[in-house]
């Protein structure tokens, strides 16, 4: 089992699970948020990755979100208690469980809709697992109103009691009326009404008129001036509703009873449903939280890198956050966020040392790497950049010298030997260390070399690591040692305030004196602790000043360039999305005016060559608006540049201008010239405007797991002989109905415009989407075959479908 509980505290995964359980609707919702665990194997974190990414597309859609429900913790218990038949569960307790087993039966219904094809498959195999206590709910629902009394439809024999009592309520009243109207006791009493008092009707009555009139008195008022006085007249008819209200309680527990004994008889059902609504509140939560760090769920398993990037602190993200929300309502401007941090290590390393000046953040460091780990394998999402993974850590242990607002304080050397000796046992490939300060409490140099000796045995044994030092030895040992990764945090060069980043593949001066400066240690102590550093030389400090000031600007120009990047990349797509409409338009005018025109020849209003004339000239018109000059192609489809003598008929190439793939028709060597058809428009081209089309690659060739996971259900088809090309269609960042809505309107082009094959972009991700899309290519009656892509055309990230 990987967490023990030292290591979650040191690490505030506990405080990271009460930020969560805030978000969660319920107190069942928010226990289960304190007690969640790391899970059981990799399997299990792939799951909850993928139910992640399943109910963040419910929870936009369904419109069905957790509400406040009682714990029924409580009542399972009662029933489980081996109580008599005599024990019924009073009213509030059916009345929680009813509203439980609606609220669970909303989420089940918005899940998997009767006659709806379900978007979400692993909540729906979760759902249609549940054993669902159906004749419970039905009896509840049928037998409680809304404020959780009893319908009087509950049974027979409580309807026609309490009719019966309504009748006797009428009968008393009118009664009562008639007597004081025929005596004139209006005067006599506080108010001209009929009260009940000890359950049994009686008169307001001012207590001076109390010996006036045969009757009892049953009490007072609280200042005396009243007494609730029975007439005899009403006693008859009292002692009625008497015996009619203990016929009515015998029913209700009639009906209590029955009620009870299907909630026994279904209580593995009941169980199961509130757990399911306990579970979805935390999902739900999860993914508020999810949203509050900008995280997703990160990849981890056996054989993956320690690749973190641009990871943030989760409690340094939410605070961060409430300080920007307090910051805004005040009218201020918000200050700058947390800043990420890249934890990587390239392959065959397996520890990280991290120096640089205090309070730069190595400690925040090693605990944000920490619990990014500890929230992987509990199936929470990190706030890292996508792509990121975590090996699979069985244990994590920590070492924190001074354990900043942590419990448990441990700070001595002789604290950390001796914990280090009761896990040094348990550390193997699959465990995670965590130094901070370790061997400081001693002699530096021999706390230094016993570090160092402590990271060659990790890295003998291929376990993971990071540890934080100021110790110059170890800082050598990062640079020159095998499986090693040297670090540093940042400074300003200029102000010598810490930047809070991580320099890879460096190390970093301590600052001591520029810490102490800055918090305020008396001038006279620094001065003369700079003369003693000045004896001692400073030709190492300037060196790594220098190092820092490089590492600073480097920083800088990776974001700059990351912000270029992107900007690149965002251009680029709309020049190509604005491209690719404009040869889509020009291609359909040309079939417009084409077929324009042969229906003018066909209805005889033209001569068969003027057609062809105007034909001729409207394709060249065409041709010329859409053609892209070759100095613009890639030099590699420059030097694929085609001649006629290359093409022969029957032959597949991609013409250039328009991006479309085409048969040649006929060469005219003598012209230089080659005649396509493009889905059914027929022009004459330069030969240098082509290039061989790539021959359709066989779904069945596709390879991964996700090729293995979905064969072909049905023998490969021959596809249509006079059928052309591929079309791309990417539905990457949609949610799976809309995906499957592009999906279906895309098959139709395809087939309008005589395409052979399908290439469907959906990403890799968590492979939801990828299913969404494999299950309905498996339907549909166009599709005549489909598998991934081979790993040159995208992987498991593209499936191509071959068309009927």
């Amino acid at each position: 089992m990987l967490m023990n509980g030292r290591a979650a505290t040191l690490l505030e995964l506990p405080k990271l699970l009460e930020r969560l359980s805030h978000f969660a609707a319920s107190e069942a919702g928010r226990e289960a948020c304190l007690a969640l665990a790391p899970l059981p194997d990799v399997e299990a974190v792939a799951r909850a990755a993928a139910i992640h990414e399943e109910m963040r597309d419910f929870a936009g859609q369904a419109g069905v979100r957790p509400a406040e429900f009682p714990p029924l913790d409580g009542l399972f218990h009662w029933l489980e208690g081996g109580r008599g038949g005599a024990d019924v569960l009073d009213l509030d307790a059916l009345s929680s469980l009813r509203d439980v087993l609606h609220l669970g039966r909303l989420f089940l219904d918005a899940i998997a809709p009767t006659g709806s094809r379900c978007s979400w498959p692993l909540l729906a195999e979760e759902a249609a697992a549940l054993d669902w206590p159906g004749k419970t709910f039905a009896a509840l629902t049928r037998c409680l109103n809304a404020e959780g009394l009893l319908k009087d439809e509950a049974s027979p024999e409580l309807f026609s009691v309490r009719v019966e009592l309504r009748k006797l309520h009428q009968q008393c009243t009118l009664k009562a009326k008639q007597f004081i109207l025929e005596h004139k006791l209006s005067p006599w009493l506080q108010d001209d009404y009929i009260t009940i008092s000890s359950d049994r009707y009686v008169l307001p009555l001012k207590t001076s008129f109390k010996n006036r009139l045969p009757g009892i008195i049953h009490d007072y008022s609280q200042t005396g001036e009243t007494c609730y006085f029975e007439p005899m007249f009403l006693v008859e008819r009292n002692n009625a509703v008497q015996e009619l209200k203990r016929e009515e309680r015998e029913a209700e527990r009639q009906v209590m009873r029955f009620l009870t004994g299907l909630v026994r008889d279904e209580l593995p059902g009941c169980k199961a449903a509130a757990a399911f609504l306990v579970q979805m509140d935390v999902r739900h939560a999860v993914l508020e939280l999810a949203s509050r760090l900008d995280a997703t769920p990160l990849e981890t398993g056996p054989g993956l890198p320690l690749a973190l990037r641009r990871v943030r602190h989760p409690l340094l993200v939410l605070e961060d956050g409430a300080r920007a929300k307090t910051e805004s309502r005040a009218g201020k401007t918000p200050r700058s966020g947390v800043v990420p941090l890249d934890v990587v290590l390239e392959k065959e390393q397996r520890i990280l040392v991290i120096s640089g000046g205090n309070a730069g953040g190595k400690t925040v460091c090693l605990k944000t790497l920490g619990l990014a780990a500890l929230m992987a394998r509990c199936g929470l999402p990190v706030p890292a950049d996508a792509g990121s993974t975590v090996p699979w850590f069985d244990e994590v242990f920590v070492f924190l010298g001074d354990e900043q607002s942590l419990e448990d304080h441990v700070s001595t050397f002789t604290a950390q030997i001796t914990r280090l000796r009761d896990i040094w046992d348990r550390i193997d490939a699959n465990t995670l260390v965590l130094l901070d300060e370790f061997g400081a409490g001693t002699d530096p140099a021999q706390g230094s070399a016993l570090a160092q000796a402590v990271l060659e045995e990790l890295v003998a044994r291929q376990a993971w690591g990071a540890a934080a030092t100021h110790f110059p030895a170890l800082k050598a040992f990062a640079l020159a040692a095998e499986g090693v990764r040297a670090a540093s945090v940042l400074f300003d060069p200029a102000t010598k305030k810490p930047l809070y980043r991580l320099g890879l593949d460096q190390v970093g001066a301590s600052q001591a004196l520029d810490v102490a400066r800055e918090h305020g240690l008396p001038e006279v102590i620094l001065k003369r602790a700079e003369q003693h550093l000045l004896l001692d030389g400073e030709d190492a400090q300037s060196l790594i000043d220098r190092l820092n000031q490089l590492a600073v600007e480097r920083a800088r120009e990776l974001d700059t360039l990351r912000r270029d990047r992107k900007e690149l990349r965002d251009k680029e797509r709309q020049q190509r999305e604005k491209l690719a409409r404009e040869q889509e338009a020009l291609f359909a005018e040309l079939k417009k005016q084409s077929q324009a025109i042969m229906r003018q020849w066909q209805e005889g209003k033209v001569a068969h060559k003027q057609a062809m004339r105007e034909l001729a000239e409207t394709r060249k018109q065409i041709v010329q608006q859409g053609k892209t000059p070759l100095a613009a192609q890639p030099v590699a489809e420059a030097s694929q540049a085609l001649a006629a003598a290359d093409l022969e008929k029957g032959q597949r190439v991609r013409y250039l201008p328009w991006n479309k793939v085409g048969v040649v028709e006929d060469v005219d060597l003598k012209r230089g010239a080659v005649k396509l058809d493009l889905s059914g428009v027929s022009l004459w081209v330069a030969p240098a405007e082509l290039r061989l089309a790539e021959t359709p690659p066989s779904p069945a060739a596709g390879r991964g797991a996700a090729a293995r996971q979905e064969p072909a259900s049905a023998p490969p088809k021959q596809a249509r002989q006079d059928a052309i090309g591929s079309l791309r269609l990417d539905v990457r960042g949609r949610r799976a109905e809309e995906a499957l809505r592009e999906l279906e309107e895309g098959v139709d082009q395809a087939m309008l415009r005589n395409y052979s094959q399908l290439e469907i972009v959906h990403g890799r991700g968590t492979g939801a989407l990828r299913r969404e899309v494999h299950a309905w290519l498996r339907q549909s009656p166009a599709v005549a075959e489909f598998a991934v892509a081979n790993e040159e055309q995208g992987g498991d990230g593209v499936t191509l479908a071959v068309l009927k």
